[in-house]
């Protein structure tokens, strides 16, 4: 019997549309959540709905992609997709916030499978020099996704109810996996057995203490002992799953791949600059609002530029790494962000609005770069058999970076406010928080606003202080990790 063959165009278009219906149900859930939140009185677990998503996402990733590689993508992507649309579908239906947590939970255990699984299937059917250029298309709808979703969210929420934020994209998830079971055809070679239960648990536990500590630094009140704790189980299971890999036949990481130094320089440094992409994303539009007093309609287009600009980089990617090092690329693309980085950590307190849309393209290109650079080079420095494992690993430590720098950013924000107040007569936290709200800042009285916004500036200029020390530590990483190689 001959072995069917995929066809790329529509498994590529199931990719992308992927993408899309889950950007779309994140950023509609964002728009929506004021709505669902006092619908089903649960304010208190308000934060939950999406730290528990994040949770189990990241918890499960590295599993999905040692599964990649023992049982195929496609019953991965099937598996994730039917365990996310059977999420959504409950989440849909849930009366009280405790169910949607929930539910939301169960949402996330299937979206662990779903980038691992399809950014693998690209790098299945995608030669190198070409993954930069379909990741970037990648980006694009995920842009596109982003753009639209607001508005797909209030004609939602306001013409039906907040339970079709969950129920409109069943159709579209249930098309995809039609596409997928049609038209994606794998070599039936992978060995469905010795799946490495033991690592998985370990590993899982690992990740959940670890991510769920980043989580309790985030609050307002941070609970040290509990953090200590939680970091005290994680370093101690993540001790349990080395000594278990060490005998397991199919370990879900790997250990060798941690001897394999520029695997791990790529890895560090998509850590790190995912880290500071909070920074950009989170806080800029904060500081064109509060600061300088943009009209919130306006003042969401800030990042338009880096988006635009971060696909661009990915295009680009395809030419440099045919010509230059993985080194000499990141040196390249570092050298942009720092750029951007110093910019905006020595720029004036009220720049005009029109310097960030320029600084935010700068940074933009240098992401887009960096992170599909450090994507498709995770996967070509290891072995065919550990293209999933890799591409898992290149996706948690994205997601680690990440969480864990917007919770360290939370934290110099308050101190840093926290101080100017002390040495702002008149200023106290309450009335900063009026001024981040745009729906509460006009209501203050004109005689506040000049020390407020310098109060809120000096939080925001210790965050882009820092935002250099992590560009710096990636050029560093990159500096000496590829020292006295032949990648230099």
């Amino acid at each position: 019997m001959t072995q069917s063959k995929t066809n790329l165009i529509v498994v590529t278009i199931a990719i992308y549309l992927a993408t899309f219906v889950s950007s779309v149900e994140g950023t509609i859930l964002s728009t929506a959540l004021p709505t669902i939140v006092g619908d089903l009185h649960g304010v208190s677990l308000m934060s939950w709905v999406f730290s528990i998503y994040l949770l189990v996402t990241a918890m499960v990733t590295p599993i999905y992609g040692k599964l990649t590689d023992l049982i195929g993508r496609k019953p991965v992507v099937q598996i994730g997709l039917a365990i996310f649309t059977f999420g959504s579908l409950m989440s849909g239906l849930s009366n009280s916030m405790y169910a949607l947590v929930f539910w939301r939970a169960i949402q996330g255990l299937g979206a662990g499978a779903l980038p691992t699984a399809t950014v693998t299937i690209i790098a299945d059917l995608y030669p190198y020099e070409k993954r930069p250029q379909i990741l970037g298309i990648n980006n694009l709808v995920w842009g596109i996704a982003t753009l639209t979703a607001p508005l797909i969210g209030g004609i939602i929420v306001n013409t039906l109810n907040w339970h079709w934020v969950f129920f409109i994209n069943i159709p579209f998830r249930l098309l995809v996996m039609l596409l997928f079971q049609l038209f994606l055809h794998e070599p039936k070679q992978y060995n469905r057995t010795n799946i490495d239960y033991g690592g998985s648990f370990w590993l899982m536990i690992s990740v959940l203490f670890l991510m769920l500590s980043f989580q309790f630094l985030s609050y307002k009140n941070i609970n040290w002992i509990s953090i200590f704790v939680f970091w005290i189980i994680s370093v101690f299971t993540l001790w349990r799953f080395i000594r278990h890999e060490k005998s397991a036949a199919e370990p879900v990481v790997p250990l060798m791949l941690f001897k394999n130094k520029p695997f791990m320089v790529q890895n560090a440094v998509a850590a790190l600059i995912n880290g500071y992409l909070m920074a950009i994303t989170v806080y800029i539009p904060i500081w064109v609002q509060g600061v300088i007093g943009v009209p919130v309609s306006i003042a969401g287009f800030v990042v338009t530029p880096h988006s635009i600009f971060w696909i661009i980089g990915s295009f680009v990617t395809s030419y440099l790494i045919i010509k230059w090092t993985p080194y000499r690329i990141l040196r390249f693309s570092l050298s942009i962000v720092l750029f951007a980085g110093i910019l905006l950590a020595f720029i004036p307190m009220m720049t005009h609005f029109g310097w960030f849309l320029v600084i935010t393209a700068i940074s933009g290109f240098g992401f887009g770069i960096t992170i599909v650079s450090t994507t498709v080079e995770s996967q070509h420095l290891v072995s065919k058999r550990d293209v999933g494992v890799a591409t898992s690993f290149n996706t948690l430590a994205r997601t680690l970076g990440q969480t864990l720098m917007v919770s360290i950013f939370g934290i110099v924000l308050n101190v840093g406010i926290q101080n100017g107040i002390s040495s702002h007569q008149g200023a106290n936290l309450s009335l900063v928080n009026t001024l981040i709200n745009p729906k509460t800042a006009v209501k203050l009285p004109a005689r506040v606003l000049p020390s407020l916004r310098q109060v809120l500036y000096g939080g925001l200029h210790w965050i882009y202080l820092l935002g250099l020390v992590v560009i710096l530590l990636a050029i560093i990483i990159n500096k000496f990790g590829y020292k006295n190689s032949t990648e230099s």
